[in-house]
This record gives structure tokens, sequence and C-alpha cells, in this order.
């Protein structure tokens, strides 16, 4: 395992870095990045309706669209993320194996903390760390963020969390179920210092010497391309919503999944599927399977009936996500 520094704080080009080390590097790497203010939506969700748009604008905030499914999250000089990019030989999406070194590290620093949900590291409860993962042809990206010292006030007002989410972690608000880090740590660390804590202690729980990757001139010159054509584009981070008469929308144990249909004389013209799930396959797969079809419960049901739904949708089943669109 290796480490790549990275020390820009520019949101488009630290998500392409981690992309183009993900796709295009086969050594097994570790990073730890800052960004600017900026809001990260999962690669399935409605940008619009994750972000408060007129606040984001008011305040200069990036909104970046990443390639891991999950729910949009803020960003600033104050959050550290992490990135472990390994080889696997499975294609299950799996949060624990990869979360345990940062756990440990914190456990070093004072920090009592715990996995807890789908894809969250709490302490007492309450979320400093949200975590989400892809897998691509042998590799595993397991990335997500450390709330060490940010401004949690900018993160309730720059998001729009659904109020079922909230409700159903049994708390008011958006503020009041997340938490930093630092008034637990028992140091007085600021977190350029924490960074080098948790980055010397990784290699220590992976008992290997802390070894550094260099990135060639034609790799740096490929990031920029990826920034240019995609990451700073507003066609990846917004993304056109399509005419939709339909809309249904449910939460399950998996995730959140919303179906928006275009149903003209009872046949579906355009679907679009968004939520917060995990799923590895490409959700645009699952929606052309549906485009064509009778708006039929049994119709659909059919169509889908020798198709793993959950590769798309991860924890969702066939049947919790017809419902969303049967509702």
């Amino acid at each position: 395992m290796k480490f790549i520094e990275n020390n820009s704080i520019d949101p488009h080009y630290n998500l392409a870095f981690e992309e183009y080390i993900f796709k295009n590097l086969d050594e097994d790497i570790v990073l730890l990045w800052r960004n600017g203010p900026s809001i990260i939506v999962g690669k399935n969700q409605n940008t619009v309706e994750e972000i408060n748009m007129d606040y984001v604008k008011e305040h200069n905030i990036n909104v970046v669209r990443r390639v891991t499914g999950g729910g949009a999250v803020y960003h600033d000089l104050g959050n550290l993320n992490f990135s472990f990019i390994t080889k696997t030989e499975s294609n299950l999406i799996d949060f624990k194996t990869y979360n345990v070194p940062i756990i440990k590290a914190l456990e070093k620093l004072g920090v009592n903390c715990e996995l807890s949900g789908r894809n969250d590291i709490v302490i007492d409860g309450k979320k400093f760390s949200g975590i989400a993962q892809s897998v691509n042809k042998g590799r595993v990206l397991n990335h997500g963020t450390l709330l060490f010292d940010s401004k949690l006030d900018t993160l309730s007002k720059a998001l729009n969390v659904k109020r079922d989410k909230i409700e159903s972690k049994g708390v008011k608000s958006v503020s009041s179920r997340v938490t930093n880090i630092k008034p637990y740590v028992k140091d007085d660390i600021d977190v350029l210092q924490f960074k080098q804590v948790l980055l010397k202690n990784i290699f220590e729980y992976f008992d290997q010497p802390l070894e550094t990757y260099e990135l060639s001139e034609e790799d740096k010159n490929n990031i920029q391309k990826m920034v240019d054509e995609r990451y700073g584009t507003w066609e990846w981070n917004y993304g056109k919503s399509p005419k939709f008469n339909y809309s249904g929308y449910n939460r399950f144990a998996g995730g959140c999944v919303e179906a928006r249909l275009q149903v003209e004389n009872g046949i579906i013209e355009n679907c679009k599927i968004y939520g917060d799930f995990f799923g590895k396959g490409d959700i645009q797969e699952l929606e052309q399977k549906i485009r064509g079809l009778k708006y039929n419960e049994n119709e659909v049901l059919d169509a889908l009936s020798d198709i793993a739904v959950e590769d798309y949708l991860g924890r969702i089943s066939k049947e919790e996500f017809i419902q969303c669109m049967f509702d």
C-alpha cells in the first residue's frame, strides 16, 4: 500500500484525481485530501433537490458529483477525506472491512466511535463520517468524510435533507445529528496535524512502512482532461431532469429511491431513477429496461424477472423498487 499526496483543495480536480487513480493504477493506494467549501452529491442523486440552491450560490459553494452512490455531503477545509483504493475479489459493497483502520486510528487519539447503519461512523450516536464505495474491474474505491473541525452551521444550511431521513434518525435537524471530531480528541491538534496522525496510524494498522507514490506528468494531464470534460461541467454535476408526470418515492433499509416516469397513452416513454442507494451497476441500464413498457405492474415485474435489480440498487429489492413505481 502506498500514499499519494494531493494538496489541491479544488473538488473538481480532487474527484477526478481519485477516479483516475481508481481506474488506472494497479497499486493499492491511500489518499487523505481536503476540498474547499463544496457539496459532493452521490452519482444517482438529483442535484437540484439535494442542495439549497440560493444559499449555495450566495456563498460560492462548489457542487460536484462523485462516482459512488450514497447521499450528498458537505466538505470544507475543516473536513478531511480518506480514500482506500485496493484490489478486490468481490463485487459486493462492503463498508466494514475498509473502515476499521479509520476507527482504530481514531481510538488511538482517544475518540470512541463505531460503525452505524448502512455507512456512517458515529460518536455518541452523532455522525461525523459518511462512507461510500464503488467496485470496478477488480478494484474497490472506499472513501469517506471525516468532520474534524467543519462549519456545521453551513452544512445544515447548504444541504436539503429529506424530512423522512431526519425523522428515521429520531432527531429534529441535520445539525443535531452530526458532530465534529476535534472536541473528542485528547490532544489539541488542527486538521493538518490530524491528517499526519491518521496517515501514520493507517500504515501501522496494516503493518506496512509508509511509502509514497508519485504521479507522472502524463497522469496529471489526464486528470486535468477529466476535469475539463466531466467534473467541471454542468452536465455531469447537475444534469438535465427529464419531463415526467409520475413520481414515486420511498425509504427502505437499503436507502431511498425515487422513480420518475413519463407515461404517455399507457406506455412508459421515459424513466429516471434517483436515490442514495449503493449499487455497482450503471443505473441507466435499469432505466433503459423500463422504457417502452406498459405502465402495468405485472408487465414491469415480468420485464425485470431475469434482472438482478440489487446490482443497481444495492440492498433495495425488486419488490421495494416496484412499490415506488406503482404507489
